[in-house]
């Protein structure tokens, strides 16, 4: 039954950005929640990130870039999802995570981002952020 499955969140980190601390601790804390964390590691293309989603039959894609490029591979991401047939904001959430302008948050938030968590967000934050909106995505299938 869909409902008693644990959340399933992919920790992806697209392009160059090697920087991936900040990634693994959310992982780790997302572990630590309850949720199955499933992380791919650094530097992968759009592609590779979908394919997982759709492989592992994920629930939320998180998205953790600080390497500026965020308005060339998040769009890219989405792309690659409905290719997929699947359909941010509908089937997955997509969460990013990192140092996005407000104005490019925006802009990110209109194209099917779900949220965006910013520097020095506490995890319990999004821990009930995707709480709330796996049980929401769940109760409209």
């Amino acid at each position: 039954m869909l409902e008693s499955r644990r959340i399933r969140v992919l920790i992806a980190k697209p392009g160059l950005d090697g920087h991936d601390r900040g990634a693994k601790v959310v992982a780790r804390g997302l572990r630590d929640a309850g949720f199955e964390v499933i992380y791919t590691g650094i530097r992968r293309t759009p592609a590779e990130i979908a394919e997982t989603a759709l492989q592992e039959d994920v629930d939320v894609v998180g998205l953790s870039i600080l390497s500026g490029a965020h308005m060339e591979l998040i769009p890219l991401v989405l792309e690659e999802l409905k290719k997929r047939g699947i359909e941010p904001n509908k089937d997955v959430l997509v969460l990013v995570g990192g140092i996005i302008p407000k104005d490019d948050a925006e802009k990110l938030l209109k194209m099917g981002v779900s949220m965006i968590f910013g520097p020095g967000t506490k995890l319990s934050e999004i821990v009930d952020f995707i709480k709330k909106e796996v049980e929401k995505l769940r109760d409209d299938l």
